[in-house]
């Protein structure tokens, strides 16, 4: 049982229900514990570190929710199966901060609040790549009016949204400071797991279908 990526998905949840119980309070917390790279070049000082923490498990809106913890709840299972519980926790950590580092990189002077755990997410879809290539995962393809599900390998799938989102972030390089996805966040996750998941994983199970 993927006792950690169930426990990651509830905290998830139960952060977003305290602050959406928040009410007029919602914009303090969001300065208060999102990550804003403007902070950090400013001068780093403790609490701005923790916010890289604390950033992973808040979310702007019940969509930006769901479909991280959609995405979580699919691929972290075969991720922590194949490292172990207390190895996935520290790899999804890591795997967030650095994807904060690179948005923060890419984005030094920026005033917006960052939250999300899709760098950390991001991590795991690395890791899953470089696991269970051959895993086939049900995909949705548009065709105009119509859409069609069929299996793809994830090898497909992961490398298009690797794909996607890196060229989406050298596209948001030198523009105005707007807010909406944290391209390269994501790209710095992806990449951290690509590179930490043969150095942590110990076992690997058969590869499985998914849904998706």
């Amino acid at each position: 049982m993927p006792v950690v990526n169930y426990i990651l998905i509830a905290m998830n949840i139960l952060v977003y229900v305290l602050f959406w119980l928040a009410g007029a309070n919602q914009e303090a917390l969001v300065y208060q514990f999102a990550m804003i790279p403007a902070n950090f070049t400013a001068g780093v000082d403790p609490g701005d570190i923790s916010d890289m923490f604390t950033s992973m498990f808040m979310h702007a809106g019940l969509a930006h929710l769901g479909g991280n913890m959609l995405y979580l709840w699919i691929f972290g299972d075969n991720v922590e199966d194949s490292m172990g519980a207390v190895k996935y926790l520290a790899f999804y950590l890591v795997g967030g901060v650095v994807a904060s580092l690179a948005h923060l990189l890419t984005n030094p002077g920026s005033q917006i609040p960052t939250v999300g755990a899709s760098g950390a997410i991001a991590a795991v879809l690395g890791a899953y790549l470089v696991l269970y290539p051959q895993s086939r995962v049900m995909t949705i393809i548009p065709l105009g009016f119509y859409m069609r599900m069929t299996l793809l390998p994830a090898s497909i799938v992961l490398g298009l949204w690797f794909v996607l989102q890196l060229f989406s972030g050298v596209l948001s390089l030198g523009g105005p400071d707007v807010g909406g996805v944290a391209f390269w966040a994501h790209i710095g996750g992806f990449v951290t797991g690509v590179v930490l998941a043969k150095l942590l994983a110990n076992r690997r199970r058969p590869e499985t279908n998914v849904r998706w």
